[in-house]
């Protein structure tokens, strides 16, 4: 492109703001994200928080898929849908895949109960069972209904939410699975989070302005009079307090002040402790896992008894309500994957790399893209064959052709 092209065509945003829709009313505004989950019960203000941020970033860390399975349900490749491309690349225009499920596992925990919803699709989905999803998003379901729920949904054109009955054929409901540890209204976690509050509560107001102290006058004090000078004395007293510059008062030399220096201990701390260490095993997951820290036998145990439940609720609910009959006839499945080679060592990661080449696993390439390495331009790096022994000569003669662009049936030489 020439210089005079390039200043024709040249543009910026500081300077090029003659777009209409710079002069017209763009809908409501708001200085946070309004489509945020708000957590039930001010969850926001304990430790419960940290538990489901956890959980989520966790869970977005597989992958989920819409694939198609062999006759044996093995996994042999992606379907190209729509579908597919709001699970792995954009759910939304306000969320990527990975944001998507992090808010859909936030909200399931803390709601216990929630509807994926598809907002915009080939088909109404009030009448027709079969469409195509190109986006969708999390709700909060509000009533539930024989053959619909009511659910709370954040209308991405017009900028807030809305209430909208829809039906349970075209709705993915999931529930949390670990419901009754969490949901339930005498749970573990909601029994942890009263105490939290309640702990909340004690620390504001000893840390409040009370000076938290009994002051003895110099008489009985049995009659309304007595209780009157009483009550005189003590607002006496209030008053040089509260007005005085440095906070310094006076009393009588018949009158004594008892300062409480500590308030009476209620067991709070205990008992957050014991529930929190209750949770914690009800649900799998250990202090190590939160702070880093855990073993590789923690992290399976962790995998398998917490995350794969919550995923597998997930994705069982996008396969019934978003894949029809016949696409599942056709062995059609919505399925997540993890990376097993993520948590490895470097150590132990050439140990296994060596393992699985030798038993004919995974190829060189293959191993090459795990540690983010580009692929090899050679026909011998694609081949799942053990480098350790020799090639036989009609391998090596299907790898020669291979290289040379000849097909399997034809000689790559002279005879």
């Amino acid at each position: 492109m020439s210089v005079l092209d390039r200043f024709k065509k040249s543009w910026s945003v500081f300077f090029g703001r003659d777009h209409p829709s710079t002069y017209t009313d763009k809908g409501p505004s708001y200085s946070l994200n309004p489509d945020r989950h708000i957590f039930t019960g001010g969850g926001e203000r304990t430790i419960i928080t940290t538990i489901y941020n956890r959980l989520a970033v966790d869970c977005s860390d597989l992958d989920i898929k819409h694939v198609r399975l062999d006759e044996n349900g093995r996994y042999i490749g992606d379907v190209n849908s729509k579908l597919n491309y709001c699970l792995t690349s954009e759910a939304n225009k306000d969320q990527s895949a990975r944001a998507f499920i992090i808010d859909t596992v936030v909200s399931l925990l803390d709601e216990g109960n929630i509807a994926i919803v598809p907002t915009n699709t080939t088909n109404n989905i009030y009448y027709n069972d079969a469409f195509d999803v190109y986006s969708m998003r999390v709700a909060k379901i509000i009533e539930w209904y024989p053959d619909s729920v009511r659910v709370k949904l954040w209308n991405d054109r017009e900028g807030r939410h809305e209430e909208l009955l829809l039906p349970k054929h075209s709705v993915a409901t999931i529930e949390n699975p670990f419901y009754y540890v969490m949901n339930e209204p005498n749970s573990t976690l909601k029994r942890l989070s009263r105490k939290l509050m309640l702990l909340d509560a004690v620390d504001e107001s000893t840390a409040s302005s009370k000076m938290n102290l009994l002051f003895q006058v110099p008489y009985k004090i049995q009659g309304k009079l007595r209780k009157q000078q009483a009550e005189e004395r003590k607002a006496d007293l209030e008053d040089q307090m509260a007005n005085s510059k440095y906070g310094i008062g006076y009393i009588d030399a018949t009158e004594k002040v008892i300062q409480l220096n500590r308030p009476i201990d209620n067991g709070l701390l205990e008992q957050i402790e014991y529930l929190t260490k209750l949770l914690y095993s009800q649900l799998g997951i250990t202090q190590e896992i939160l702070n880093g820290t855990a073993t590789d036998e923690q992290m399976t145990n962790y995998y398998s008894r917490t995350i794969v439940p919550i995923i597998t609720a997930i994705t069982e609910a996008i396969e019934l309500k978003f894949l029809t009959k016949t696409a599942r006839s056709q062995n059609q499945a919505i399925k997540f994957f993890r990376d097993p080679f993520k948590l490895v060592p470097v150590g132990k990661l050439a140990d296994i790399a060596d393992k699985f080449t030798r038993n004919e696993i995974m190829s060189s390439n293959e191993l090459r893209q795990i540690i983010s390495m580009k692929p090899v331009n050679d026909a011998m790096a694609d081949e799942l064959r053990n480098k350790n022994i020799n090639a036989s000569p009609d391998q090596q003669f299907a790898s020669t052709n291979e290289e040379y662009g000849y097909g399997a049936d034809e000689g790559g030489y002279d005879e």
